[in-house]
């Protein structure tokens, strides 16, 4: 069987919905510019979405602030209502950290959970946009 090419492009609609999502959510260490989104096809993941960061070598080797890609998998992704797509997105929002250096928070630490956090705020989301 022949595997399918793997195919990126840019995700206007996507880069709309985190803008949405911080412009409701207190997230004020995320720089809305330096974030990017993609929908890939072709991925044999089987997530719905990941972020991609920029290490500290990159950054400084390029001169360039940090940066994140937010990129949704097209074959789940888009398949997704409304509200789970922002649930998705909002758990890549939380794998940066309050620094904003280019590195990612993982799922688990000591303190937290990642998948309750992103719960908690998706209901407090959805509580101020009504």
């Amino acid at each position: 069987m022949k595997s399918q090419k793997l195919e990126w492009e840019n995700a206007p609609d996507v880069k709309k919905k985190i803008k949405n999502i911080l412009a409701v959510l207190d997230m004020p260490h995320i720089k809305l510019s330096n974030i990017h989104s993609y929908r890939t096809q072709g991925s044999k993941s089987r997530a719905y979405a990941r972020i991609w960061s920029m290490p500290k070598i990159f950054q400084h080797a390029l001169n360039l602030e940090p940066n994140y890609v937010i990129e949704v998998l097209s074959k789940y992704y888009d398949r997704l209502n409304e509200d789970e797509k922002s649930k998705v997105l909002i758990h890549e929002l939380l794998h940066i950290p309050q620094n904003f250096s280019g590195a990612l928070v993982p799922h688990r630490n000591r303190s937290r959970h990642l998948g309750q956090t992103a719960n908690r705020l998706f209901d407090e989301f959805k509580a101020k946009i009504k």
